[in-house]
């Protein structure tokens, strides 16, 4: 919005005066216009720009629209715009931007989040805030089977010690990976960093996923508390997105209940799940508020990528 404020005001002080009268047209390609509202729309999307910089990014951004009009001048000429593939490009993206139009419709009068809401939030989660730490971590992802599963289990419960535990697997010729990380709380999966946050350094924990066992040490970890204030705005946004994430499964848990959908030929046995309920706030990924992700109840697949596509941009 800065951005787009800054470059009407450059622009607006020195409108071009065209047959005597003001004109929004920055330049022209061939006959085709290029105005202000486009270079406005472009550096929008480019967030806070210094005001000092602001009109040489806009004639930056002004020099790439015309060089882009060139080329959709030639594509034109070419009858690109009638390549089946091109056409269902543009047929796409057609949808996407209506799409992502109507969920910015139903959204955009929400209430923000009170301060008891983002209290309550900060209170609820010390592993993230008030008791936030970086941990450093060691990881073994040990491939098992129906037959060793329980044996490597039982080893490593008796054991303790990671290290120790993998000279043992390399005795037993069993090919663990190993890795090392450096991780902040907001960078680990929240049902992964729930269970971190109650173990003490040189603890460690597992996880079977299937055919592997992921084996993580803490093997060591420092406290870097964020406060309340900090944190304010973080879960102000978070809590905002959540709103608009829950609005839109409703939205379309409700357009699916109206609708008349048929999945036809190979097609024919999709089943459009629906959860019971709406959504809370649907889990999307491992991102914790920090990295504008979230958690509570799941939303279905199909429901959440069309969600995620249309909220693309009002994040």
């Amino acid at each position: 919005m800065l951005a787009a404020t800054l470059v009407v005001g450059l622009v607006g002080c020195g409108d071009k005066v065209e047959g005597g009268k003001a004109t929004q047209v920055a330049a022209k390609v061939n006959g085709d216009e290029i105005t202000v509202h486009q270079i406005n729309q472009e550096m929008g999307r480019l967030g806070n720009i210094p005001p000092e910089k602001a009109k040489d990014v806009a004639n930056q951004v002004l020099k790439s629209i015309v060089d882009q009009q060139l080329l959709v001048q030639q594509a034109i000429d070419a009858k690109l715009d009638r390549d089946p593939r091109v056409v269902q490009i543009l047929e796409a993206n057609r949808r996407q931007v209506l799409a992502q139009a109507y969920l910015q419709r139903i959204t955009e009068n929400i209430a923000p989040p009170s301060e008891v809401e983002i209290r309550d939030y900060y209170v609820k989660h010390p592993e993230l805030f008030s008791e936030r730490r970086i941990y450093r971590l060691q990881e073994l992802s040990v491939p098992v089977t129906p037959e060793n599963a329980e044996m490597i289990k039982a080893k490593l419960a008796a054991t303790g010690n990671l290290n120790d535990f993998a000279r043992w697997l390399q005795e037993q010729k069993i090919q663990a990976r190993a890795a090392q990380s450096v991780k902040a709380a907001e960078q680990l999966p929240m049902e992964l960093l729930s269970r971190l946050h109650r173990l003490k350094d040189g603890q460690v924990l597992s996880l079977s996923t299937g055919d592997s066992l992921n084996i993580i040490a803490i093997a060591g970890s420092q406290a870097q508390p964020i406060d309340e204030a900090q944190a304010k705005p973080v879960i102000e946004r978070f809590l905002m997105n959540s709103k608009k994430r829950e609005v839109s499964a409703t939205a379309l848990k409700d357009l699916h209940a109206k609708a008349e959908v048929k999945y036809l030929g190979d097609y024919s046995a999709v089943q459009a799940t629906e959860p019971e309920k709406p959504a809370k706030a649907p889990t999307y990924g491992q991102d914790s508020p920090v990295a504008a992700g979230g958690e509570g109840a799941p939303v279905t697949t199909s429901e959440q990528h069309a969600i995620d596509k249309g909220l693309r941009g009002l994040r």
